[in-house]
């Protein structure tokens, strides 16, 4: 059985069982006063701490009596917040009733760093988070504190004092080949109309909610072969070079429509939308074609990575596929560098000439594995003359 704590004098659980905790004593003056406090250990030293303030004769705080904030009223600020600012306030949407049913009820003065992170682990434990939703969560929870501090709903943001977890970016999965044509021909048996949609993702490198709920046909300029992405992920409009599979796949889906709207929209057969409806996701259908290609591990993401994997292989510099990838940084796309091991070894292969003169090849300077060779012993001697 349950080892039931000793009981204290000052302070109470209400409700029984909710691990909510309460302190009950009296001023100065005699009059008794209750307030919530959170844990039981909150408890025991907020009982402390008002007895010793009684012992100096100090004066309650004038905003005793006033109502706590509640962490699901910061956690409906930060959503208002989110739906204003944010182009993925929808997954704020999506998160946020995780954490209001482990902290809603709670007073935001009283959550601490542990009771953050205890909130993070049991929720993904229960959903087996990834490192990087993990991460993401923290974030959105990061921010509703940052808000509250700012509105001064709260003194401080406890989620600041929780880690990150790391996260393994090495790990890319692109398409070959091989496993294109096997994708290419469970789509046009299965899924006809869904193929210009997922040759145009494949090559533009459009995220998801880029592709299907970002652009229209004025982003679309077919004679200067380009396409505007208004108000990308990280804040910024870019722009996207059309080449004539992209084109192909814009014309298909331009039959679709009038030409204006939204560009993504249904064909015949449009798996529970009607022909020219827009749609706003993959998901009716990529997963089910992936899985009967024997691609059960290949998601839309990763269209993305088999464009930038593409076009690192072929010899694109690194600070081109950042323009067309979209990335803020230069280190998101660094992650590719390795797929292009020619160009690497062409590098370092500029380093066998390296000190030869231009005119004749005579230098002072040694050069190439022969001389190396030949000049191995000089150099071992005159480093143990060193030691020595």
């Amino acid at each position: 059985m349950k080892r039931q704590p000793k009981k204290v004098r000052g302070i109470f659980e209400r409700p029984k069982g909710s691990d909510i905790w309460w302190v009950s004593y009296k001023d100065m003056a005699g009059v008794r006063h209750r307030e919530k406090a959170g844990t039981r250990g909150m408890a025991l030293a907020l009982l402390e701490k008002r007895r010793m303030e009684r012992r100096q004769g100090k004066k309650l705080p004038e905003n005793l009596r006033q109502r706590p904030v509640l962490f699901r009223e910061i956690a409906a600020d930060c959503l208002e917040y989110s739906q204003g600012h944010k182009i993925t306030a929808g997954h704020d949407v999506a998160r946020m009733p995780l954490f209001v049913a482990k902290l809603g009820d709670q007073p935001v003065a009283g959550i601490t760093p542990q009771a953050v992170e205890r909130a993070l682990n049991q929720i993904s434990v229960d959903r087996n988070w990834k490192p990087a939703t993990w991460n993401r969560h923290k974030a959105m929870l990061s921010l509703c504190f940052r808000l509250a501090v700012q509105n001064g709903k709260a003194a401080v943001n406890p989620v600041r004092m929780v880690r990150r977890k790391r996260e393994d970016n090495a790990k890319l999965r692109w398409l070959t080949a091989e496993e294109e044509t096997r994708l290419r021909v469970v789509i046009e048996a299965n899924y006809p109309d869904q193929w210009p949609a997922f040759a145009l993702s494949l090559h533009t490198g459009m995220r998801r909610g880029e592709q299907y709920q970002r652009i229209n046909w004025n982003c679309v300029d077919f004679e200067q072969r380009r396409l505007w992405v208004p108000g990308s992920k990280n804040g910024t409009a870019r722009s996207i070079p059309l080449n004539d599979a992209a084109i192909a796949a814009l014309l298909a889906l331009r039959d679709r429509s009038d030409g204006t709207g939204p560009v993504m929209r249904a064909g015949i057969g449009g798996h529970g939308l009607l022909a020219g409806e827009p749609q706003k996701t993959p998901k009716q259908w990529f997963q089910a074609a992936c899985r009967k290609a024997g691609l059960a591990d290949y998601t839309w993401h990763a269209n993305r990575h088999t464009f930038a994997s593409r076009l690192i292989m072929a010899g694109v510099p690194l600070r081109t596929v950042q323009e067309l990838m979209g990335h803020k940084t230069i280190a998101m796309t660094c992650r590719y560098a390795h797929l292009a091991p020619a160009h690497q070894l062409e590098a370092v292969l500029k380093l066998d000439g390296w000190g030869k003169a231009e005119a004749g090849g005579q230098s002072g300077t040694r050069s190439g594995t022969g001389d190396f060779e030949a000049s191995k012993p000089e150099a071992v001697d005159a480093v143990q003359d060193v030691i020595q």
